[in-house]
């Protein structure tokens, strides 16, 4: 690993803790203007002091984040999806029509592009499973072989959908954390330096992480009541993760200051759930 690779990842990942806040605030390049980031400029300036490392897209670290900050930043380095390009696939094998839409992403920010904003590190999406399995798992082992060249980490996101989330959805936790678990070990194989993936239920996230050698962050997804956000922000912590990519659940809150600073707490020093939410007044329903 290149001193470069080595100091990089100091900055995501806080070296007296070894764990990190990530704070994600790339969901306009596949939703547009997201409740919460109509405004990105304004979303960030009161939360993204209690961030490890600030998670944008290219155009809203240019538009959007003022330059004089030192908080480091990962761009998102794949798209092409979005919530507005749905088309539908027959599949032969199930005769069921699937759809392809978010999955078909290519590269949209190349190593260079990276280290010439001075970012931290880049995120790239693998749909495992989808359609677009090799095509996205291309893009990642594309951009491992030239972010590493500049000595530049790279966050390989296990996405989900459809199908796949309906496991979750529909409570078959199992066969969702062996998914996950696959997902995970196939981002790492093709050279994530940090696999970001969701947190399945209490004694099934111990799959995930046994199965991944690279250090795992949890990803937020959508917006949830504030006391389940937190209690499976604490649940992924005690069961290996090194921290969270978390965005909805915070900038979406009512209290985003408080929630994302109840969220380091249990990151950072351990905290209970109980403790961060009397701590910080939270609601259960925030």
């Amino acid at each position: 690993m290149s001193w470069g690779l080595q100091n990089r990842l100091a900055q995501i990942i806080n070296p007296e803790t070894g764990k990190t806040v990530l704070l994600a605030v790339d969901h306009g390049y596949f939703m547009g203007p997201v409740s919460g980031l109509e405004d990105p400029a304004k979303t960030v300036a009161d939360i993204i002091q209690y961030c490890d490392a600030l998670s944008p897209t290219k155009g809203i670290l240019h538009h959007s984040i003022d330059p004089n900050t030192s908080t480091p930043m990962i761009l998102r380095a794949s798209g092409g999806g979005s919530m507005a390009r749905q088309v539908p696939i027959e599949n032969d094998a199930t005769g069921k029509t699937r759809v392809i839409g978010l999955e078909d992403e290519v590269i949209t920010c190349t190593a260079e592009e990276a280290v010439a904003l001075n970012a931290a590190g880049v995120t790239i999406s693998i749909y495992v499973g989808t359609e677009m399995q090799r095509q996205s798992i291309d893009n990642l082992a594309t951009m491992t072989r030239e972010a590493h060249k500049y000595g530049l980490p790279v966050i390989g996101i296990t996405a989900v959908g459809g199908e796949l989330d309906a496991l979750r959805v529909e409570g078959k936790e199992a066969e969702f954390a062996k998914y996950l678990a696959n997902a995970a070990r196939i981002a790492v194989e093709h050279g994530a330096d940090i696999v970001k993936t969701y947190f399945v239920g209490k004694g099934h996230f111990d799959k995930v992480i046994g199965g991944c050698p690279a250090p795992i962050v949890i990803a937020g997804g959508k917006k949830e009541p504030a006391q389940q956000a937190l209690e499976f922000t604490y649940m992924a912590m005690q069961t290996g993760a090194i921290g969270v990519d978390m965005g909805r659940n915070i900038f979406q809150s009512k209290e985003p200051v408080k929630m994302i600073q109840a969220v380091r707490d249990i990151v950072h020093r351990g905290d209970s759930v109980d403790a961060v939410m009397s701590r910080y007044n939270l609601k259960k329903d925030d």
